[in-house]
């Protein structure tokens, strides 16, 4: 799977101490998930009042959810281990994807019928009354094997499950990803530097005059610079730079997505040139 192989790509590109770090911190992750998804279906009143939430959400709710939960993930990877080496802005921060339990439920159990719709169509078309029982039935010994098993020799048996979920759960918002403009996030827009203008002849690309020697301008992550006046109007539309397109931080979760996962693939790429 694409996904998958850009995920690993990027990842590879770490140090083996920086690997093993990250296979822990994603193993811990993905045995905290099982666990509450076992919670979820060997309870029949949290898997009811579960499923009563996700059906109180519209398609588009869905997405989102899966959405807010994708970037929560992309971020556990990224932020430590990969963030520093592709720019030089932090961020958001994490409360711009925070997920309240309720919610971490319900998608946790989206996420559990869309593999089970996949492999185990058939279960689904039961009644709702037989879909906890029949469940635990086809996850009872996975969940249980992996909540208890050792990470083990290879840092990759950690990781595969959790790239897994993010594979999949990207797959499911990427037709959502990138539709319309979105607009930096206000604390990156604040977090901009100002920077004195060091010699003349360098034009604002926005409204094609020369920045003048000695006067502050600001320059975004790409080294790019504008005028202040200019700038900002810009980033309120979009959050990419105007002459390379580099993404800036947004508070809009798909545009999040997105800007993330161009930097796994460009680090991937990094890593095919090797």
């Amino acid at each position: 799977m694409e996904e998958r192989a850009t995920i690993l790509a990027a990842i590879s590109t770490l140090p083996p101490s920086q690997l093993s770090h990250l296979s822990l911190s994603l193993l811990s992750a993905t045995d905290g998930h099982r666990l509450r998804l076992s919670s979820v279906l060997s309870s029949p009143s949290l898997f009811s009042s579960t499923l009563r939430h996700l059906h109180s959400l519209s398609l588009p709710e869905k997405y989102l959810l899966i959405a807010r939960h994708l970037l929560s993930s992309l971020r556990r990877i990224t932020t430590h281990f990969l963030l520093s080496d592709l720019t030089t802005l932090p961020p958001p921060p994490m409360s711009t994807a925070a997920i309240r339990e309720t919610d971490l439920n319900a998608v946790l159990l989206l996420l559990c019928f869309c593999e089970t719709h996949q492999h185990h169509p058939t279960v689904l078309e039961e009644n709702y009354s037989d879909w906890r029982v029949s469940l635990c039935n086809i996850f009872s010994d996975k969940l249980l094997t992996a909540a208890f098993s050792p990470v083990g020799a290879s840092p990759w048996t950690a990781l595969a499950p959790y790239v897994d979920m993010v594979s999949r759960s990207w797959r499911l918002v990427r037709a959502s990803c990138g539709g319309g403009k979105k607009g930096a996030s206000p604390e990156t827009v604040m977090g901009l530097p100002a920077v004195e203008v060091k010699e003349g002849g360098r034009e604002c690309v926005i409204c094609k005059e020369e920045m003048k020697v000695g006067k502050e301008v600001c320059e975004l992550p790409c080294e790019h610079l504008f005028h202040w006046s200019c700038i900002l109007p810009w980033l309120n539309n979009t959050d990419t730079c105007p002459c390379c397109r580099h993404r800036l931080p947004s508070d809009d979760v798909f545009g999040e997505i997105q800007r993330i996962w161009d930097m796994l693939i460009k680090s991937s790429d990094r890593q095919s040139l090797v």
